[in-house]
């Protein structure tokens, strides 16, 4: 941030913050199910459902993971997690291997099939992203990284099982 002694700089109290926040809150839940939706759209092409997507995405990003810690990390149910890992492993796009750290909870990781359907799904959404427009700047997207992710640090505690 500059200083440059404007009132937009400085941080805002709590009683302005709430209903700030609550505009960020209205956008996100329209924005969250349309691109759920385009997702889904995207599932003849690549064949990936929402949830078997979001699988595929964490093992691209992290590398091998178990269940419960891809559960914890897209704040869903490890059931949930469980029945997409069953989907995308039946579709030979995941496989479980032994877990040195824990002998009961496997380790999911991508299979070659696995990884080029993430790529192609990123490719294409990618693609998609280029056209947003609107003149944004990195500081614009840092700051709104930013305020997502104090909002979800908010929320840290809520049990998603």
């Amino acid at each position: 941030m500059s200083d440059t002694g404007n009132d937009t700089d400085k941080p805002l109290p709590p009683d302005e913050l709430g209903p700030r926040l609550m505009e960020v809150f209205d956008l996100v839940g329209p924005l969250y199910r349309r691109v759920q939706r385009k997702v889904e759209q995207g599932e003849a092409v690549e064949g990936l459902s929402v949830g078997v997507r979001a699988v595929l995405d964490l093992l691209h990003k992290h590398g091998p993971m178990t269940v419960p810690q891809m559960g914890r990390a897209q704040a869903i149910s490890r059931q949930f997690v469980q029945r997409m890992v069953n989907d995308a492993a039946a579709r030979g796009l995941v496989e479980s291997i032994p877990n040195p750290a824990h002998q009961r909870s496997s380790l999911i990781r991508l299979t070659d099939g696995g990884r080029a359907a993430i790529a192609a799904a990123v490719a294409r959404e990618h693609a998609v992203l280029r056209e947003v427009g609107g003149d944004l700047t990195d500081a614009d997207l840092r700051s709104c990284v930013r305020v997502l992710a104090q909002m979800l640090t908010l929320f840290d505690t809520v049990d998603v099982n």
